[in-house]
Formats: structure tokens, C-alpha cells, sequence
């Protein structure tokens, strides 16, 4: 591969799923990259030491300029799809700034990831959106690759986990019509490796490549063939109509996609997404994995119960709310912020009272009255939410910036502090945090609920749930001291590494 290794890249969408794993590919071509984010800290964990990361927002134009300073190329990977908002407008706004910069940066080339979709049919927001705003990228004047894609196979992906959900957990299942409609699914691999080798192609290319495995298969052929891989029997039985809003509910009730991502993607898939111009086939020194093995490298990561990216730890994933840390909302809107904090004693070390706060949620729930935290997932999906099916993304470890349920992992710190920002529908801002602290015959488990109320229903909402609050805090605090003491017993147990010091 030949790529000019002093040409600065700019990297937008880095918290994404794409963009996650384009970084780790983009640092290993020797370039110096910089990241585009609105939140750094998320960043600053996942990136290399090299890698410059800088604070911007493309609806802000002005935050733009010092980003985009002595850039050679720039990758977009922005979308505003998990707004609750009128998200057509934002990917337009966002894009024209971004654009606009670009142009008064002297960008020389931009490189852009859309999706498939014929421009004559009658395309969802979604697919349309994306194609809009390849075309204002275009008008910058900067010459322009873009990429189309359909269905991207990968562990942790959206259409992914909303494929492996389906089937792990439906032995017979409905079908809508949009089962049925034809895509042509990519390995994420290969995609990684599209947007990577563009850097290759001539300064001046401006040109639309559609990209593609090499099956053309429907979402129904896509979950037979996870299911055959898995060894599982699945009846799928089709029917003639069910609305995307039902079906948006649907996919919120048995899989981590909730429900207003779901209507838009729901929405989407009744748009056939094929290639049907395979020039980039002929230009780039790829040759496209078939569903099968797509879904097999896939799986190997499910195996592992590990992705490198996800979906879900996008922050656009958890909608427009604004996000802040704890210290910067401190009840600025009312003066009024509210804290519960209670505190634990343990005879264990830090690590072993950590262990229980680091393991929290997905799998494992939340200790305490499980079927409360259950309903409130419910009654968020009904109302537009996150609810608790993004689950986390590795069963023993987290990091800044990961998605947990309907939280966010805001601040971590080994064996000594975790803070969760909530992202679940709530009339305020809401945190839940954890500290341990040595002792001299122990430690203690501090547990702090910080909640920022938005007016008058904010302040209802606190105090009419709070002797529920109260209970399951209180439970929640006792089992994670039990467990931590259970934690201390079983590494007082283990057996000693051989060659070790007794």
C-alpha cells in the first residue's frame, strides 16, 4: 500500500462503530491522525498516544476552523440518526458547516461512507439523508470519494446484534415484508478496508464506489444462515403488513435496538440495497467476503463476548439529550441538586470491593429488585428510550464512553471509581457513581445518586419515586458489599501461580 505517511487525516464519527475501528486502522498507516469529537475524554482512552484529539461539534461552526487547521484529508462519518429530533435537518446543517470548513481549511480531499439505495425509488429519510449529504460534501468543491453500503456484518453492529437477537431469542418469528427485501451485506472488515485504501487514490477523484460481499440475500436469508451457523432451528412466518412504528416496538421488546432507532431502520429496510455499479471491484485490491464468512468472523467475536466497537457506544445512539458531566451541570438550571449517598464498609482490599461495581449490568443486572429495573427499561422503550437492551460490551471490563444499559460510562478509574451518566428518558439529568476507598481493616463502598431536576416535573419525578430510589439503592449497596466479600474469598482461594512466592 502506498500512502504519503506525512499528510495529516482528520477522523470524524471515532465513537462510532465505523469510525472506532477505521482509528485503529488509520494509526497503523504511520499518518498522523486527528480526531474530531465533542466528547474527548471518551477518546483519549481508546486512541494511541499519537493520535491528536481535538474538541469540535459540526453544528458548531465556529468549533470547526482549529479542527480542520493543515488537514490533507478528511473522513465524515457523522449522522444524526439516533436524534429524537427532526434528524434530516441536522445531517443537512451538519454537513454544510462541515463542508464550508473544510473548503476555508484548504481540505484537499474528503471521504465519506453513505449507503445504498437507488435515487429514483422512493428512498426512507434515512437512505436519503445519507445521499444528501454526500451531495453537499460534493458541492464544497473538494474533490470527493463516496462510499455506499448496505447491510454491515460485524460484531457489535447494529443490523448485527439485531439479527443475533432476533434469533437467539424467537423460535418462530412474524416477518414483516421488509424480511423479504434483497441487500447485499458487507463484512465491517471490508469496509474498514475501502475507506482505508481510498487514501491510495489520486488527489483529484471525485467518484461514488458501491460496495458489497458477495451475496445478494434478504434480512430472512441473513438470519437463517446466523441461525445454521448457531446450530438453532428457526420458523419464520411471513405476513403482509406491519407498520414500521409496529415494528420498531417489536425489534425495542427482543433487541437491543430500541424503538425510535428502530423505526428508522425500520423504515430503511424496505429500500432493496444492491450494487449495481461494481467498478470498485476493479479499482481497489479487495475481494469481498460472502455472507457466510461475514457472519463467521462475526460470531468468533460473539465467542468472545467481546466487540471492538459497537453500535450503541455511539453517543448519537443515546438521542439529542445534552451531555455533561456531573461537575459541569452541578443544578446550574435550578440551583436545586439533588444527592443520595450512603456508604459501606467492607473487610476486603479495594480490588475485591471494586469487582462487583466494575461487573454491573448487562448479563449480570443490578443486583437488587431486578424486575423494577426490568420494568423501568420497559417504560423507557415505550417512551422512545434506550431501555436496558444495549447491554455492555464486555461482561468483567469498561471503559470512558462505554454504553451500559441505559447509562454511559462517564468516568472510570481501576479499583476506585466508576460514574454512570443516564441516558434513559428522565425529566432532568441523572448520575450514578461508586467509590472505594482503602480502609485500615478494609475498604468502603460509596454509592452517590446526583440528579439535576428540569423544573417543576423534575422535582416530582425525584420525590414521588423516592422511597422507591431510596429501597433499591439501599438493596443495591448491601449485595454489592456481599458480593465483594465473596469476591476477596475466592481470590484468598485461588491457588498460587506456580513459580510464585508464598
Amino acid at each position: 500500500m502506498h500512502i504519503e505517511r506525512t499528510r495529516r487525516i482528520l477522523l470524524t464519527g471515532a465513537t462510532g462503530y465505523i469510525g472506532g475501528r477505521l482509528l485503529c486502522a488509520l494509526e497503523q498507516t504511520g499518518c498522523p491522525v486527528r480526531c474530531l469529537a465533542r466528547h474527548p475524554e471518551v477518546l483519549r482512552a481508546r486512541a494511541a498516544p499519537s493520535t491528536e484529539i481535538v474538541k469540535a461539534d459540526c453544528l458548531d461552526p465556529s468549533s470547526l476552523t482549529p479542527a480542520l487547521e493543515g488537514v490533507h484529508t478528511a473522513y465524515y462519518l457523522v449522522h444524526s440518526m439516533g436524534s429524537a429530533g427532526k434528524f434530516v435537518d441536522e445531517d443537512r446543517q451538519a454537513a454544510s458547516n462541515f463542508a464550508e470548513a473544510a473548503r476555508t481549511a484548504g481540505v484537499r480531499r474528503l471521504i465519506y461512507l453513505g449507503g445504498l439505495g437507488e435515487a429514483r425509488q422512493e428512498l426512507s429519510d434515512h437512505l436519503r439523508s445519507r445521499q444528501e449529504v454526500a451531495d453537499i460534501l460534493r458541492s464544497s468543491g473538494i474533490p470527493t470519494v463516496e462510499f455506499r453500503a448496505s447491510i454491515v456484518i460485524g460484531s457489535g453492529s447494529l443490523s448485527f446484534e439485531m439479527i443475533r437477537a432476533l434469533v437467539q431469542r424467537l423460535p418462530v418469528m412474524i416477518c414483516p415484508k421488509w424480511v423479504s427485501v434483497k441487500a447485499q451485506p458487507i463484512a465491517v472488515e471490508d469496509v474498514i478496508s475501502y475507506l482505508v485504501q481510498a487514501l491510495e487514490l489520486p488527489e483529484s477523484t471525485t467518484q461514488i464506489y458501491e460496495i458489497g460481499g458477495t451475496d445478494q440475500v434478504s434480512y430472512g436469508d441473513i438470519m437463517q444462515e446466523y441461525a445454521r451457523q448457531c446450530g438453532l432451528h428457526r420458523v419464520m412466518i411471513s405476513v403482509p403488513v406491519l407498520t414500521p412504528r409496529l415494528s420498531s416496538l417489536w425489534l425495542g421488546l427482543v433487541t437491543p435496538v430500541y424503538a425510535r432507532i428502530g423505526r428508522k431502520l425500520v423504515d430503511s429496510l424496505r429500500n432493496p440495497t444492491l450494487v449495481t455499479d461494481p467498478s470498485a471491484l476493479e479499482v481497489f485490491h479487495i475481494q469481498p467476503r460472502g455472507l457466510k464468512e461475514a457472519i463467521a468472523r462475526a460470531l468468533i467475536n460473539e465467542d468472545h463476548e467481546f466487540a471492538q466497537t459497537r453500535w450503541s457506544d455511539a453517543f448519537s445512539s443515546a438521542g439529542p439529550a445534552a451531555h455533561g458531566s456531573a461537575a459541569q451541570w452541578g443544578g446550574a438550571r435550578l440551583g436545586t441538586r439533588i444527592v443520595d449517598s450512603r456508604v459501606i464498609q467492607v473487610a476486603t482490599p479495594p480490588s475485591a470491593a471494586f469487582a462487583p461495581v466494575r461487573r454491573i449490568g448487562g448479563e449480570r443486572g443490578w443486583y437488587f429488585a431486578t424486575f423494577l429495573w426490568q420494568i423501568r427499561g420497559f417504560l423507557d422503550l415505550l417512551m422512545g428510550g434506550v431501555g436496558l437492551r444495549r447491554g455492555r460490551k464486555d461482561a468483567e471490563h469498561v471503559s470512558v464512553g462505554d454504553a451500559l444499559d441505559f447509562w454511559r460510562v462517564e468516568q472510570y478509574e481501576p479499583d476506585r471509581l466508576l460514574r454512570l451518566s443516564a441516558e434513559m428518558k428522565v425529566p432532568g439529568r441523572a448520575w450514578l457513581q461508586f467509590e472505594v476507598q482503602p480502609e485500615a481493616h478494609g475498604s468502603t463502598i460509596r454509592q452517590t445518586a446526583i440528579f439535576d431536576p428540569a423544573g417543576l416535573a423534575g422535582l416530582l419525578y425525584w420525590y414521588m419515586l423516592y422511597p422507591v430510589h431510596r429501597w433499591i439503592f439501599a438493596g443495591m449497596l448491601h449485595e454489592i458489599a456481599r458480593l465483594a466479600v465473596q469476591s476477596a474469598m475466592a481470590e484468598a482461594a485461588s491457588p498460587p501461580v506456580p513459580g510464585s512466592l508464598p
